[in-house]
């Protein structure tokens, strides 16, 4: 079962301009932070990036399953899940375009094109 994110949890992550991810090594250390973009659709929190990759923080978290994220008044670790352009894709994109207009129609445009919404990733709370 997966578990849920808290309102204050969902506000900090909404307000959040990045989130700080960092994969989990097999021996529950961490990878390097890695600054990403971050949106709520709904009561849940993607990320993606612009191109789908084995390789730096996209792959590793992908192989792991598991990662720590950060945000101003909140590090939590998380389970990720690749949900790809399934994920209400719709949503999704809105939720970019709406946060992150103010930097432009291409830098948002490569993040909610079919390469990157390929990419999606929903992040939730690790059970405690």
């Amino acid at each position: 079962m997966t578990a849920a994110w808290g309102a204050d949890a969902l506000r900090l992550l909404g307000d959040a301009d990045e989130l700080m991810i960092a994969a989990r090594r097999p021996d529950g250390s961490l990878r390097r932070w890695v600054p990403i973009w971050v949106v709520c659709a709904g009561d849940q929190v993607y990320v993606r990036t612009w191109y789908r990759r084995d390789t730096g923080w996209f792959g590793h978290v992908l192989a792991s399953g598991r990662a720590a994220v950060r945000v101003p008044g909140l590090e939590a670790d998380v389970v990720v899940h690749d949900v790809g352009a399934d994920a209400g894709r719709a949503e999704v994109d809105a939720a970019y375009r709406r946060k992150y207009a103010r930097y432009g129609p291409g830098a948002v445009g490569q993040m909610v094109a079919d390469a990157a919404a390929a990419t999606t990733v929903r992040l939730s709370p690790e059970p405690g």
